[in-house]
């Protein structure tokens, strides 16, 4: 089940919406964890007995590491437990493809089992974790009713997709929230621009890069692979950023506020930057649960590059079981190193900022493609050609038309200087004061309308986050 998807819009969401608002107060938490299973369980009803597993799990190591105070050695079980059971089903795969060759020599091998690897099991475990780790660190008690915990891993607005929402950011709002009309409407205005960013640019600008990636690199024009590539730099930001803007304003709906998790990431100077704009609840997990108590940057320069290059080979590895996100990591881990050392002073320089914005675009782009890709020598066949001029049978001219060129307008122009204007002078479209105006409905009911009239002739909706 996905947000995008005309049963959620026209039947659950109304159904829960409904049931939600006409329930006495005490089964309002009950009702959103029946439906967040449910939802969960619609695409895949066999794994959700994995995920109540994971809560019940975590809710008892959390009452565990409360009762017997910093024991190292539980924590350390419950981490072990926790990341065993996302590496089986994330990883199994690609570590029996990578270690049977080298394990044949000894005659033995990895069983040949392909796993599923169920959706959004990367996020949910995460929570857990950082849930466990906030009790065992005492900043805050653990919860004592297990039916509030399910509700904090299984909620549904954030359950596939994220925002990764840590359990302090959440802990008073899973008992105590209210819902006023302001919040509502926002809630509203900002699940519709979410879902406008997903299936009217997003779903768009899939089709032709999905398209593109199935021919080999040298068949492509060098002109089509620079689009190909721009193309896709927006389709993960509108889709990522447009299910984050779905989750934050559902969330919103049920009285719940979460953390943002974009800041117009292509207006970055840096790459450092970049990742201070992007995944913003990713990399603030990583940064608290992870380079914190590797040591940050208080043991040294030597130390400090480590840790921020094991942190970005870890963000790799969290996004997918290959090698092209191991490079993905691996590559950004250099670009942040790089700025470290010396790279970020001049970038920071006023006179170098036009220059700043297009090396980092210029960079991210390029990772793009290594993410992207299905191996590592596709991707990088695909940026040789990039840059080497060669005769090819798939043209611009193919994929091209009047619809591709205006949605390519507007996302550019979407994803920096518009939704910079409407923020800093506070527009109707992201600014939270639930303003009811008439001609801010009108555009987001235009919004609504062009994307289940896109759902509803359209069946090619893809789903990015089967990897994660």
């Amino acid at each position: 089940m996905v947000f995008s998807s005309i049963i959620f819009l026209w039947v659950l969401l109304p159904c829960i919406l409904l049931l939600y608002y006409v329930s006495p107060k005490p089964f309002k938490n009950g009702i959103l964890t029946v439906f967040s299973l449910f939802f969960y369980a619609w695409g895949e009803p066999r794994y959700v007995v994995l995920m109540i597993f994971s809560v019940l799990l975590n809710y008892g190591f959390g009452r565990l590491v409360e009762k017997f105070g910093k024991k190292r050695w539980l924590l350390a079980l419950c981490v072990t437990i926790n990341l065993l059971i996302l590496g089986y089903f994330k990883y199994y795969n690609f570590l029996a493809e990578v270690l049977n060759p080298l394990l044949r020599g000894f005659d033995i091998a990895l069983p040949a089992i392909q796993v599923t690897l169920p959706i959004g099991i990367s996020f949910y475990t995460f929570q857990a974790l950082s849930y466990v780790v906030d009790v065992y660190r005492g900043e805050n008690q653990a919860q004592k009713n297990p039916l509030n915990m399910m509700l904090y891993i299984s909620f549904f607005p954030q359950l596939i997709a994220g925002p990764i929402v840590k359990y302090h950011d959440i802990e008073e709002q899973i008992e105590n929230r209210t819902v006023t009309l302001e919040g509502f409407s926002y809630g509203v205005k900002r699940f519709i621009f979410g879902l406008g960013k997903k299936v009217i640019l997003a779903n768009t600008f899939a089709e032709v890069v999905d398209a593109v990636y199935a021919y080999q690199a040298a068949d492509v024009s060098q002109a089509m692979l620079w689009l190909t590539a721009l193309l896709y730099m927006l389709q993960i930001y509108f889709d990522f950023s447009g299910y984050s803007d779905m989750a934050i304003g559902l969330g919103k709906m049920f009285g719940f506020t979460f953390i943002e998790n974009f800041r117009l990431p292509y207006t970055a100077t840096s790459i450092q930057d970049f990742w201070r704009k992007w995944h913003i609840s990713l990399s603030s997990w990583f940064k608290e649960y992870v380079y914190i108590p590797l040591g940050g940057n208080r043991r040294g320069t030597a130390r400090t590059y480590v840790n921020l290059w094991t942190v970005f080979l870890l963000t790799g590895i969290w996004h997918g079981a290959g090698w092209t996100f191991i490079f993905w990591g691996i590559y950004h881990g250099f670009f942040n190193v790089l700025e470290r050392c010396f790279l970020g002073k001049w970038l920071k320089q006023e006179k170098f900022r036009p220059l700043a914005h297009i090396y980092a675009v210029f960079v991210v782009l390029i990772g793009w493609i290594f993410f992207r890709a299905d191996t590592i020598g596709q991707a990088f066949s695909f940026i040789r050609y990039m840059f080497v001029p060669h005769s090819a049978v798939v043209l611009m001219e193919r994929y091209m038309n009047r619809k591709l060129w205006m949605f390519l307008a507007a996302a550019l122009l979407a994803c920096g200087p518009v939704q910079w204007f409407w923020m800093k002078w506070k527009g109707r479209v992201l600014a939270q004061d639930g303003s009811v105006t008439v001609t801010s409905w009108i555009g987001y009911m235009a919004i609504l309308w062009f994307s289940i009239l896109l759902l509803v002739n359209n069946t090619y909706n893809p789903f990015i986050y089967f990897r994660f």
